[in-house]
């Protein structure tokens, strides 16, 4: 279904496009509604950040970081954009390209995107995939006359990984093309050494704009780094829209860290672990009446529809649960949430609450 055009003005009846995750998970709450990995910081993460407190009466000089990047996945460092966060790259991607004609966003995914568009004056097109296809998505219901197309790999809140070659069939000229690959780094799959389906290294496809983060794996939601790869010349225009010295210099000591191979073999482990955890969760999910997992979950979350999902998520925060609403994305409805991956222990007291609830 491709939903029509929406303006910069909100309807009564839009989804609210600026909620997010962390407005459910309020203090004392278990925080299931947050995809972001809360394990303690390794010291070869937290000492160069420790140690770049030092450096703050200087500029922050963005060189090191970007060459790090680049090295990471195979590209020239003019083809690596550092931001403040992937949310800062999607309103300079908005911002930048103020000619296009005919943006689509695929829906369900993360607002923000849509929401840059909308600030900056766009009219946006949505693609709606179909939950009943696993929100799979075909490249033919793309509009051939769509200049800029936005999707997410994984996708949030869907869990959906999307294969490499779907979305690349997606690039032609003349498109602006943005993979929202934030949750890239928590995929697994088993013979793949890298991160599965992920078009991080791919140089050949025309206008294509990779949107990556720090935040999810190692827990970096508060220091807000992350960067865009791409053509050396599309990503010049956006850093012409970005304010100077828009990464401070603890994020860029970040950044630097987390592309050392050392951090990207730790990186594919947790990803590995986090693969086992979330079928465990999946596994207790399908055991309960009346819930229906989403699609094939790859990333940090899974996505899950159940009859009345507003009063289950109200009377989980009542027993100490936050989990994070479904019907704020486009797509989706008031009988969807979205559950982060945890622990297995976690994710059993979790069943059991839900469980009682669900039987009441």
């Amino acid at each position: 279904m491709l939903a029509a055009p929406t303006g910069s003005a909100t309807a009564l009846d839009e989804p609210d496009l600026g909620h997010h995750g962390d407005a459910e998970a309020t203090p004392g709450l278990v925080d299931l509604a947050v995809n972001v990995r809360r394990a303690p910081m390794p010291d070869w993460l937290a000492d160069p950040i420790t140690a770049a407190l030092g450096d703050l009466a200087a500029y922050p000089d963005p060189a090191p970081a970007r060459a790090a990047v680049a090295h990471r996945h195979g590209r020239p460092p003019e083809e690596v954009l550092l931001t403040a966060g992937a949310a800062e790259g999607f309103v300079l991607i908005a911002r930048a390209l103020s000619g296009v004609r005919r943006p689509v966003v695929v829906h369900p995914q993360f607002t923000e995107p849509e929401a840059a568009l909308r600030a900056a004056g766009h009219r946006v097109d949505r693609l709606l995939l179909d939950p009943a296809d696993g929100f799979r998505l075909d490249p033919a219901r793309v509009p051939d006359d769509a200049d800029l197309v936005m999707i997410g790999n994984p996708t949030n809140p869907t869990s959906v990984l999307h294969p490499a070659h779907t979305i690349a069939a997606l690039a032609r000229p003349g498109r602006v093309l943005v993979v929202d690959e934030a949750f890239a780094d928590t995929t697994a799959a088993p013979g793949v050494d890298g991160e599965p389906e992920s078009l991080a290294a791919r140089r050949d496809l025309p206008g294509l704009v990779v949107v990556r983060s720090l935040t999810k794996t190692w827990g970096l939601a508060g220091l807000r780094i992350g960067y865009l790869l791409g053509d050396a010349a599309l990503l010049a225009r956006f850093a012409a829209a970005q304010p100077l010295w828009a990464v401070s210099t603890p994020a860029l000591a970040a950044a630097t860290a987390c592309a050392a191979p050392a951090a990207v073999a730790a990186e594919r482990a947790i990803a590995a672990e986090l693969a086992a955890d979330r079928d465990h969760l999946v596994a207790r999910l399908s055991g309960l009446p009346g819930v229906r997992v989403a699609g094939r979950p790859a990333a940090a979350f899974v996505l899950i529809h159940v009859a009345g999902a507003a009063g289950v998520r109200e009377r989980l925060r009542a027993h100490g649960w936050a989990v994070r609403r479904g019907d704020t994305f486009p797509g989706l409805g008031p009988d969807w949430l979205r559950i982060a991956v945890r622990d297995p222990g976690t994710t059993d007291a979790f069943i059991e609450t839900l469980a009682r609830i669900l039987e009441a």
